[in-house]
């Protein structure tokens, strides 16, 4: 039987990303510093929703567009480019699309956003949500009710979480695992939470909460757990000159839940999720960044590093026939109105 559900259901806001990168040093005020590079696109939620779909995975994308240039801007790169759902999303009358500009330098940024909290939750986009296969998700201190009514109706839930401004790093988050497939938090983010003083001791406590627990390590890779097939996997980070580390997260995220689905095992998966991510920093940041299958297609083709070769030759047989055309990077500035 065809399964038709959505192979990943997202919800969260969106932002218009205006990423400039090569600064140099931040700059000082009243002072003027001429960057060598820019990009612009969707960002926010959309990092997922588009990285998911340039791995062939059908996403749905619940969340709100201003009734302005930019959420025009960012409906058609979503739906009309990459092919996502956005038949849960709205568009609200007489509200501001939220705007960030991001200051990027390596692996650090600074980010000045404008915006207002959108008038529709996202429980009031999701209601009743549709039966999904996935659903990529950002834990908060308030549980969201939609979250409890996927998980009942078997959609596997992958979670992640955010720094916590207050520094209280509630451990009553972490009761909301029990609705979670898997919970991939980075290792700042999972040691405070479990008030642990190291990333493996971190896995080691939440391996013990939600089926699959992975925790990223940045320079040092990704480290996780599958009590559901009994494995463990340690990965390195590769090398790669990062431009813009904005979204890179997100790409991870996606590309686990696409070598999930895929049935691969533990280290293919943080292997592969690993990889997506590091090709990812190469391009401005936000959603267009992502790198689908055509970009590890094209960076497995040119490998020749025999350790690598080694190490990823199981693409050999994960690569689709079809690998796309090739990914569209964000524009150095937004189309023209028409």
């Amino acid at each position: 039987m065809d399964d038709d559900r959505p192979d990943v259901l997202l919800t969260g806001l969106l932002f218009y990303d205006l990423v400039l990168t090569g600064l140099g040093k931040p700059p000082t005020p009243g002072e003027e510093i001429w960057t060598a590079g820019m990009g612009c696109g969707p960002g926010g939620i959309a990092n997922l929703a588009v990285a998911a779909s340039r791995l062939g995975l059908r996403t749905s994308l619940a969340t709100v567009f201003g009734d302005d240039f930019y959420g025009a801007y960012c409906q058609e790169v979503l739906a009309g480019q990459e092919g996502v759902d956005l038949s849960l999303s709205q568009v609200a009358d007489g509200w501001h699309t939220p705007v960030t500009v991001a200051l990027a330098d390596g692996d650090d940024r600074a980010l000045v956003t404008h915006g207002q909290e959108p008038p529709y939750s996202q429980d009031t986009l999701m209601g009743d949500p549709p039966e999904a296969r996935t659903a990529l998700v950002h834990l908060e201190a308030e549980p969201r009710a939609w979250l409890s009514k996927a998980a009942a109706n078997g959609t596997h839930i992958y979670a992640d979480v955010g720094w916590d401004p207050t520094q209280e790093w509630s451990k009553d988050l972490l009761d909301q695992l029990a609705l979670c497939h898997a919970f991939l938090p980075n290792e700042g983010e999972a040691m405070a939470y479990t008030r642990t003083d190291s990333a493996f001791a971190a896995l080691g406590t939440l391996s013990e909460l939600v089926p699959v627990a992975v925790v990223t390590r940045g320079g040092d890779g990704a480290i996780a757990v599958d009590q559901v097939t009994g494995e463990y996997a340690d990965v390195p980070a590769l090398p790669v000159d990062v431009l813009d580390a904005t979204g890179a997260g997100d790409v991870f995220g996606a590309s686990f839940v696409a070598a999930s689905l895929g049935g691969w095992p533990l280290e293919e998966r943080l292997r592969f999720a690993v990889l997506a991510a590091g090709l990812s920093v190469r391009h401005h940041g936000g959603a267009l960044a992502a790198p689908g299958w055509y970009g590890v297609d094209r960076w497995w083709r040119s490998l020749t590093d025999p350790g690598l070769r080694k190490a990823y030759g199981f693409l050999a047989d994960r690569l689709p026939a079809d690998v796309g055309p090739p990914v569209r990077h964000a524009p150095v500035t937004p189309p023209r109105p028409h």
